[in-house]
């Protein structure tokens, strides 16, 4: 479940207490908890979101939380289980964020939770290309592009329920 977007009187009260230019925006919570190797990167990965979406907000909040991180071993690596909407849980292969940028991998495995697909081909400068330019390769910032699309699917909320499934 996400949290609803603030009314336009919430929003202005909430901009004017805290200065907050993205109070308008939905909220998506986190929980971090299941990934503690990995919280400072979890954060990084979220912030270049949160720096660069207007129409969506992550905030590492448990008590309300659709999306959870985790840490662990997978032969097939980090990935994403998620509808593409705010909700599920990305899992941090422990093997695979010593080989490559961790931060890059948070924010691409967020990338996907906001709704964005896979471009293995794309170059190192597209979060959203992953794995695909190498190890070398850590860009964890979304570029235009992505953002772009990111604020136009949040434009409304984007709270219709998408199907469940693992993105990697």
């Amino acid at each position: 479940m996400l949290v609803a977007p603030l009314t336009a009187g919430q929003a202005a009260a909430e901009t004017a207490t805290t200065g907050d230019v993205h109070a308008a925006a939905t909220t998506v919570c986190y929980d971090d908890s299941g990934a503690p190797s990995y919280q400072n990167q979890i954060a990084q990965g979220v912030a270049n979101w949160n720096s660069a979406a207007s129409n969506v907000q992550l905030v590492e909040n448990p008590s309300c939380a659709t999306l959870d991180f985790y840490e662990g071993n997978d032969p097939r690596g980090s990935y994403a289980y998620t509808d593409g909407h705010g909700s599920g849980y990305i899992f941090l292969d422990y093997t695979q964020m010593g080989q490559y940028a961790p931060v890059r991998i948070t924010a691409h495995e967020t990338g996907h939770v906001l709704g964005l697909p896979d471009h293995y081909q794309g170059p190192c400068s597209e979060l959203m290309s992953g794995g695909g330019p190498g190890p070398s390769c850590t860009n964890a910032h979304p570029n235009a592009d992505e953002v772009g699309r990111v604020n136009s699917m949040w434009a409304n909320g984007f709270q219709a329920r998408g199907e469940m499934k693992k993105i990697y």
